[in-house]
């Protein structure tokens, strides 16, 4: 599927030179003295956020390289945003090599923890939640670096997001594992990235638990290479919660993995249970765009050796869209079948090997009206051998020092 020319384990390992600690204790003038220390900070650097809570106003920023910032631990040091007055990130980070680990961050009115066009960036060890519970109202985004390269986010929770939990988008190079994603829209999710691998972790009461999409109109488009391995993907049953118009609120409540548009996409050996929409669904992109470089079709899709419990007792498709008569209960993996989308025609090549798999055999994205459906025991590309999933290299994906 692919190789990584370099691991993630040397590139988050920067070598910026052994710094100091700026420590940040609890306290009035909190947000003013932090801020300060992300300000003062120089590569190789330490800001050490103590014990207690912390209440802030706005959004911090940190725009220093090479520079690690660390709580007590995650049920030891918390940043509320519950009083925030601008709309934007608890935390923006816009350069390279910086590792957050150690705190929770509650409430942030805009998303929780964000990178923005940096390289080396980790996430370890760290909570981001609305407390009040899923409401269309929280942050769409916890965990997000978007635009990104080189990505570690391990043993992260996140809780209450109103889009995605843990969401990494136009990034490339992405390890997402040990962590936890529950009472979000969609728990999981990878948009636009290439080379992502999302294993170990558990994703469970969101709308939609693993998400893997390609979307049209961004800066970059043509994501593919994800595998998603070793997850417990189990009881997502939260109502969706996303602001009308969002793409996610297409997401069927109850949603175990979903593949949209994009390619080289292998799921294997996860635990998809307790899923009520369905277990796997895989979908070509239904709406209209005006990007003639875009492909809104699924490609290249291996999807084996899951442990599928009970899915689709109540099953559902993007968009609020019905199955035909007939299919309830329905097989726990649907296709749509579509091979030719916004006037794009592609060789859709599956390889599903635990069925069976519902085939709608849709005439085009979203045409209901035109279902065939049928009932397979398995789904291969006739005649061509299933591409192998590339290991890891040994080492790759450790946090930075």
């Amino acid at each position: 599927m692919r190789a990584y020319a370099i691991t993630i384990a040397a590139c988050l390992a920067a070598g910026a030179a052994q710094g100091k600690t700026l420590a940040v204790a609890a306290g009035p003038d909190a947000q003013e003295r932090l801020q300060t220390a992300l300000i003062d900070a120089k590569p190789g650097d330490t800001v050490a956020i103590g014990p207690g809570k912390f209440a802030f106003a706005d959004g911090l920023s940190l725009d220093v390289a090479g520079v690690t910032v660390t709580g007590a631990g995650q049920d030891k040091t918390f940043l509320s945003f519950a009083g925030q007055k601008a709309a934007g990130e608890g935390l923006l980070i816009t350069s390279n090599g910086v590792t957050v680990r150690g705190l929770t961050m509650q409430d942030t009115r805009g998303d929780g923890i964000k990178s923005k066009g940096v390289d080396r960036i980790s996430f370890i060890d760290l909570t981001v939640e609305w407390t009040g519970g899923p409401k269309e109202t929280n942050g769409a985004y916890g965990v997000y670096p978007v635009s990104s390269t080189n990505v570690l986010i391990d043993g992260v929770t996140v809780r209450g997001a109103s889009d995605a939990g843990i969401y990494v988008g136009q990034s490339k190079n992405i390890v997402v594992r040990n962590s936890r994603a529950e009472f979000n829209v969609a728990g999981i999710e990878i948009e636009n990235s290439m080379n992502a691998d999302v294993h170990d972790n558990v994703s469970t009461h969101n709308a939609g638990g693993v998400l893997v999409f390609d979307l049209p109109g961004l800066p970059q488009m043509g994501g593919h290479s994800t595998r998603v391995f070793h997850n417990k993907i189990v009881d997502n049953d939260t109502p969706n919660f996303a602001p009308k118009g969002n793409i996610v609120a297409n997401v069927p409540t109850g949603s175990g993995v979903m593949l949209m548009a994009n390619r080289d996409v292998h799921v294997f050996d996860n635990v998809i249970d307790g899923n009520k929409a369905a277990g796997v669904l895989v979908f070509a992109y239904a709406f209209p765009f005006s990007d003639k470089t875009y492909n809104p079709l699924p490609r290249d899709i291996v999807i084996r050796d899951n442990k599928l419990g009970k899915n689709a007792w109540a099953p559902s498709l993007p968009g609020g869209l019905a199955l035909p008569s007939g299919m309830n209960p329905a097989p726990q993996i649907m296709w749509d079948g579509v091979k030719s989308a916004g006037g794009v025609t592609s060789d859709v090549k599956l390889w599903i090997k635990d069925g069976p798999v519902l085939n709608l055999n849709l005439a085009s994205a979203g045409a209901l009206d035109t279902a065939k459906p049928s009932v397979t025991p398995t789904l291969g590309a006739p005649g061509q051998a299933e591409p192998p999933a590339v290991m890891l290299p040994a080492g790759q994906g450790k946090p930075a020092a």
